[in-house]
């Protein structure tokens, strides 16, 4: 059995209007034109001169308190929707005595700092809001816009009672493990030094922006910001758009992935003068947003929300309940595919022609490539769009994406592609380079100036980099070790939850977990898993709780070993966040490189039957 994509085709009856195989070329040329050996390091810490970027707009300057010297039992740091639905899992435990340390002014997490015109989920807001049956809440549009999804954060607050002793503006700045004391010692940029029987960290994956290391960014004369810290003051408006600051401005923008998709339609429809700098497309599917449809509302019964989120979970791991199913000869079953969006879309489509002629008789290696035949196929209706929206042949190309669909965040909208379609507006394709520098009056791309008033950097959060610095914080653990010490070749963690020498401390987030496109799902399955194990051990009367080497090392060994099956498919990915910038290898710190192989569905399944078992197996407790 060779490669060949056109001998899979023909054999399942697939009908194409290009070669796979040219196709596939395609895709490894663009990659390899983008790929940097700087890797991460082609974006810049913002600190010092650049600290500016990450100042809270939202908030009066100069807050102070007194610092605190008190006790809680159970500490969350972070504020948005992990820390939130910790919380909540934790109060419906019984757990009273909690507090909630947040960096921003209120809670929302990355929806209290990402305000820019447009912002809206993009996986539909029936599963993507938490707790909606719990707080008797219906969005009122299917992908929620900005302001809703943080008025969503502030009403959990309320009703678990959240506020009650959370801090904001508040920024930790250590933690200590106190043997004596069997507590953690936690401190902060107020001189707080507190202490917690429990900490449970939910910093979040998209928490600190980061800036392109490019020359003379500093050098630039006029005005900057970062979508996170959108600058309402210099160009008027609101969510919603109405930039009548920028009506006499030249706007420039860095970047077109997936907050960019979302605001450059309103920075085209307001500016005098837009020019976007892309490096690399993204997929830009048809979004369809629509008001909630009251009928549908009347029909829904208890246990829907949970049943929805489950089903699009199940759809997006191939309509599978886990995916190391193995096939069997008879017809399969299809799920309902209750969601039926553009992420289901993506996966429906890479298996349907398997579907269709369960007859076929197909090798594993046959499969993968009818999986890339199927995404192909899905890729290439997107590049479609694109060219039969953008009136300029030479522009809509340069907005094809060629690489697989799951290589970047797909991204959905319906007005992003005719913007280039207004006369204001010019894409500048660096093809595949970026920027070549920033100078007083604008930027220089492949010998030419391009002067604007206002550069706007879309260049996304710290999601590359180690956890400690993500974090802004280090954590020493038993006998003085750091995590940023035991974590330096990679995580280390036994379920995603714990790390041995670090009793206590759970992690809440990215670490070696079941990864979903839905990532409030994640963040609630994980938040019930911490609340099922603190509230087991108050009733068994256990005062520390840590992961046993052997556990560890069972579940990083199990991570790496699934990991490989996916190695072939980042590396030849076009760079970025989701492949560390093209060097999948990387010290385990790209975005996909500590997730758990077999996918959301069968993670979950390993915590639930984990906690039915009672036996808190793989833990140490005293």
């Amino acid at each position: 059995m060779t490669d060949d994509l056109n001998a899979v085709a023909e054999k399942t009856g697939m009908e194409l209007d290009f070669d796979p195989n040219k196709l596939r070329d395609k895709y490894r040329d663009e990659r390899d034109r983008r790929v940097r050996q700087d890797g991460n390091q082609q974006y810049q810490d913002i600190s010092g001169k650049f600290a500016h970027f990450i100042d809270d707009p939202y908030v009066e300057p100069g807050f102070t308190r007194e610092p605190l010297f008190d006790e809680v039992e159970v500490l969350v740091i972070g504020g948005g929707f992990g820390g939130l639905l910790a919380g909540a899992r934790l109060r419906e435990a019984g757990v009273k005595s909690l507090r909630i340390i947040e960096k921003g002014g209120d809670f929302g997490g990355t929806w209290y700092w990402n305000r820019y015109p447009g912002a809206q989920c993009d996986v539909e807001a029936y599963v993507y809001l938490p707790l909606l049956e719990e707080m008797n809440y219906i969005p009122k549009e299917r992908y929620s816009h900005a302001p809703e999804i943080m008025a969503h954060t502030q009403a959990i607050g309320r009703k678990y009672d959240l506020y009650d002793d959370a801090l904001f503006q508040t920024e930790v700045t250590g933690m200590e493990w106190d043997e004596a004391d069997e507590k953690w010692i936690i401190t902060t940029t107020h001189g707080d030094r507190m202490k917690a029987r429990f900490v449970a960290m939910s910093n979040g994956p998209l928490n600190r922006p980061k800036l392109p290391a490019v020359a003379g960014i500093e050098d630039f004369k006029g005005h900057t910001f970062h979508t996170s810290r959108w600058d309402y003051d210099y160009t008027g408006g609101n969510n919603e758009g109405n930039l009548t600051g920028l009506k006499d401005k030249r706007v420039a923008i860095i970047g077109t992935g997936a907050t960019a998709i979302q605001c450059i339609s309103f920075l085209g429809e307001s500016s005098k003068e837009l020019l976007v700098f892309q490096r690399t497309p993204s997929s830009v599917d048809v979004r369809k947003n629509a008001p909630t449809d009251p009928e549908w509302v009347k029909k829904l019964r208890p246990g829907w929300h949970q049943k929805r989120v489950e089903n699009f979970n199940v759809m997006m791991s191939g309509g599978q309940s886990s995916s190391a199913s193995k096939p069997k000869p008879q017809k399969k079953e299809e799920p309902e595919n209750e969601v039926d969006d553009g992420w289901t879309d993506i996966f429906r489509s890479m298996s349907e022609t398997e579907s269709k002629r369960p007859e076929l008789v197909l090798s594993g290696k046959e499969k993968g490539l009818l999986n890339e035949l199927s995404d192909q196929k899905k890729m290439q209706e997107i590049r479609d769009r694109a060219a039969a929206i953008v009136d300029d042949p030479d522009t809509a190309e340069a907005l094809k994406a060629y690489y697989r669909q799951a290589c970047k965040r797909p991204t959905f909208h319906d007005e992003y592609l005719q913007t280039y379609n207004l006369p204001n507006v010019t894409l500048v394709d660096t093809l595949g380079q970026g920027v070549d520098r920033i100078t007083e009056k604008g930027i220089l791309f492949n010998g030419k100036e391009y002067e604007v008033d206002c550069i706007i950097f879309a260049t996304g959060f710290e999601v590359g980099t180690n956890y400690t610095n993500k974090s802004g914080y280090d954590i020493v653990g038993r006998n003085k070790v750091t995590l940023s010490d035991k974590w330096a070749d990679g995580l280390k963690t036994f379920h995603g939850f714990f790390s041995n020498g670090f009793p206590n401390c759970f992690f809440i987030g990215m670490t070696q977990t079941g990864l979903t496109a839905n990532m409030t799902h994640m963040l609630n399955e994980q938040a019930q898993h911490v609340a099922h194990i603190i509230d087991q051990a108050k009733q068994d009367n256990v005062s520390v709780l840590e992961a046993t080497e052997e556990a560890e090392t069972e579940w990083v060994d199990e991570i790496m070993r699934l990991a490989k099956l996916g190695e072939s498919f980042y590396a030849a990915c076009t760079p970025g966040y989701y492949n560390n910038e093209g060097q999948p290898g990387g010290g385990g710190n790209g975005f996909l490189s500590g997730q758990y192989g077999r996918g959301p569905v069968e993670f979950f399944k390993i915590l639930k039957q984990w906690r039915e078992d009672g036996k808190m197996q793989g833990l140490k407790t005293s």
